[in-house]
């Protein structure tokens, strides 16, 4: 799996010009899922993102968790985190997941986020969607459970 993390001071999406979520201070949160994931992906991705510390404390140092802070999430699917662009001009897919298993394992993933943090919101898997995000710091980060 693939995480595209930003801190936010506030984040929605947006599906045929309805905003179907949004969240204020706390992480957007943009999901790719690959062909050979499983749910231990997942456990580990959502393990390693709750507890890091990307969050200023009162002396601007990043020591504060989402925990600490009690901070929202707003998770998007994003198959796009998959693009293969080393040969050619168009980007191939090929190693992300199928769309059985990425919405599994998107729907199990933002059922972690919602054991753990209380305003979770999300956008619609394999949806076109506007996502709109004030970037706190800023600050993104790129997770990769095959490096984590």
């Amino acid at each position: 799996m693939r995480a595209v993390v930003q801190r936010v001071t506030r984040a929605s999406v947006t599906i045929d010009g309805e905003v179907t979520g949004s969240i204020g201070a706390g992480y957007l949160v943009l999901l790719g899922v690959g062909a050979n994931d499983t749910r231990a992906e997942a456990d580990r991705l959502w393990d390693k993102l709750r507890t890091l510390r990307i969050n200023e404390d009162e002396n601007g140092k990043t020591n504060l968790s989402l925990a600490d802070t009690g901070g929202e999430v707003l998770v998007v699917s994003q198959f796009t985190l998959y693009a293969n662009c080393r040969r050619g001009r168009r980007p191939s897919f090929t190693e992300a997941a199928a769309p059985a298993l990425a919405t599994e394992l998107y729907e199990y993933f933002v059922s972690l986020v919602r054991q753990d943090v209380e305003h979770v919101a999300t956008g619609t898997f394999a949806a076109y969607m506007q996502v709109e995000l004030v970037n706190d710091g800023p600050f993104t980060i790129v997770l990769d459970t095959d490096t984590l």
